[in-house]
């Protein structure tokens, strides 16, 4: 079991999850894993170039000695310039390979991270904020990339140059050596404690950059109602206030690096002076050459290197905590297991549905939906769902897609359980337009293809006929490769739901799931889509859900719901008879919505 802590906020982001050390690192390592080579060919190269500048201290030693002697210094020198050109190319090679790497392990995640969030199953997002999700796919894995690869190589080779500089620094003299530990270890003390600080700001700084996705998700989404409700100022301030909460964590998480950061600088600085003093004294007395301190104190400053890469990677380490955590929540949500629709499995002609005392609730603290639902209906043929708002009739539509599973009864299609049905054979069999009807941005050609790729152009102008699309088309000043805008924009209402059945129609489904699919059309459209449904039924089953009587009429038999349970079914005359809620809504809702 993971331990795993997870909470939210009121307004339904969800808090970022606090992961143990183990699975910090577990995590970690899952994303380092496939690069482990080429980050450990890195590391040698980045080792060389650290052994590369360890050789110069002893050289620049040599070199005082040989002054002293008056000998020549010709061949030190070119061994001093060649170390340096040597160590700083290697060096680069190894920078680049981890660079690089660094950028396939970001791709790797984002890869991973978006054929999760595009498999998630429907209650998952409608728990979790869209733009919060996003987020985690670019700013979050921007920061996982310093932490899976240079945070780890900087460990790696800082450690070993630190311990081979300490060593040599030993060997030289154990006394300026005592001095420079002691002072490393007082301020590493206090560089220890900034280290968690920098961890919990840069975790808030990125909850708050969710937090400015989310929200201008949700503005851009329904941008005409912002503009319309004089809206822009007070959507602009949600905003600003998510930048600016983001901002001053950020600015907390650069404060306390910068004070590491500092640390180091002092460290080496407070180290070179009191070296310089206690070495002066010891060169006095004739303990040690000078030389030697020469040698020491160029050890010293060679020693800025890897304890600067050891604070780097504890710094990027903190930093990519806050990351990893948030990923590794993205990647624990609940996701559907699809795979390749089996050719033949999905059957042919039209699909019965069956509804076995089937009982739904959204989730554990909420009423439920469904109460005992039970119907039967056999293909082919249109059944229309009526009843008032609430009653549960597009949760129907819901549970045969298995965007939700019922929590008790059985939701049967051909006589076969839903869950028993592979998902893609399952779905492949279904058209279904949504309430909404939302239109992709892109072309009109790749909304109507959408759930239907290999298509014919004569199936395409097919469709268009028969969704009286064909007259707009000829319209558009680039046909069916005209734009059609972020969500549909530029088509109207009515257009977007034709596309929409169009686009559905095209699948050549046996069971076709209309939801309210014609409630924003004008008289002459309604009657033509009208029409070409009911041409599509005497083929396919045809389940809707309808407000308007000219379409409910036209069913073959009328399942009226209310309060989640079906309290009768019948055709429309039958049900004007006998069911005193139909004929409350015959004689007002459904007349009304008809004119």
């Amino acid at each position: 079991m993971s331990s795993i802590e997870t909470g939210g906020r009121p307004d339904g982001t969800p808090e970022t999850p606090k992961l143990s050390a183990r699975e910090t690192w577990r995590a970690l390592y899952r994303h380092f894993r496939p690069h482990r080579r080429i980050v450990a060919l890195g590391a040698f190269l980045a080792l060389i170039g650290a052994a590369s500048g360890l050789a110069q201290p002893l050289a620049a030693k040599a070199l005082v000695d040989r002054l002293g002697e008056d000998g020549s210094i010709t061949g030190i020198l070119l061994l001093l310039t060649g170390l340096v050109v040597l160590g700083t190319a290697i060096e680069s090679v190894g920078a680049y390979l981890l660079e690089r790497t660094a950028e396939s392990v970001v791709l790797a995640a984002r890869r991973t991270l978006i054929g999760r969030l595009l498999r998630l199953r429907l209650p998952e997002v409608e728990r979790t904020q869209p733009g919060d999700l996003m987020s985690r796919v670019t700013s979050d894995t921007t920061l996982l990339r310093a932490v899976t690869t240079q945070s780890i190589v900087s460990a790696a080779t800082g450690g070993l140059a630190f311990l081979a500089t300490i060593v040599l620094m030993g060997l030289m003299d154990a006394v300026l050596l005592g001095v420079t530990l002691g002072v490393i270890v007082l301020i590493g003390g206090a560089v220890a404690l900034v280290m968690p600080k920098i961890a919990q700001a840069t975790k808030r700084s990125q909850e708050a950059v969710g937090r400015i996705s989310t929200v201008l998700e949700r503005a851009f989404g329904a941008f005409r109602t912002v503009k319309a409700s004089g809206a822009e100022e007070r959507e602009t301030a949600v905003v600003e206030a998510a930048a600016q909460e983001a901002w001053r964590h950020g600015v907390q998480s650069a404060k306390w690096q910068s004070v590491a950061w500092s640390s180091v600088g002092l460290a080496v600085q407070v180290s070179f002076l009191a070296v310089l003093g206690i070495g002066g004294a010891r060169v006095a007395s004739g303990a040690i050459s000078v030389s030697t301190l020469v040698a020491f104190l160029l050890f010293l400053f060679y020693l800025i290197d890897p304890v600067s890469r050891l604070v780097e990677a504890a710094s990027q380490y903190q930093v990519g905590t806050a990351a990893i955590a948030r990923i590794a929540e993205a990647e624990w949500l609940e996701t559907e297991t699809l795979e390749a629709v089996t050719p033949g499995t999905a059957g042919s002609g039209p699909a019965s549905v069956v509804f076995e005392d089937v009982t739904f609730r959204y989730r554990d603290d909420l009423p439920y939906v469904h109460h005992g639902v039970s119907f039967e209906v056999p293909g082919p043929g249109m059944t229309a769902f009526v009843g008032p708002s609430g009653a549960g009739k597009t949760t129907v539509f819901g549970l045969v897609e298995r965007f939700y599973e019922a929590t008790g009864g059985r939701v049967l299609v051909d006589g076969k359980d839903v869950h028993d049905w592979p998902l893609a054979d399952l779905r492949a069999a279904i058209g279904y337009v949504e309430q909404d009807a939302p239109v992709l941005a892109g072309t009109l050609r790749e909304n109507l293809v959408f759930a239907a790729p290999g298509a014919s152009e004569e199936a395409i102008r097919e469709v268009l006929v028969r969704a009286r699309l064909d007259g707009l088309v000829e319209r558009l000043p680039d046909g069916l490769e005209t734009l059609v805008g972020h969500r549909g924009s530029k088509l109207s209402g009515g257009e977007r739901q034709r596309v929409a059945i169009a686009r559905a129609l095209l699948r050549k489904p046996r069971l076709l799931l209309l939801d309210e699919a014609t409630s924003q059309l004008d008289a002459v459209n309604e009657m033509a889509l009208r029409d070409a449904v009911a041409e599509a039924a005497r083929e396919v089953t045809v389940l809707v859900v309808a407000h308007r009587l000219s379409t409910v009429t036209l069913a073959d038999r009328i399942v009226v719901m209310d309060a989640g349970q079906v309290r009768a079914v019948g055709t429309h005359d039958e049900l004007v008879a006998n069911d005193p809620l139909y004929g409350e809504l015959a004689a007002t809702q459904f007349l009304a919505a008809a004119h």
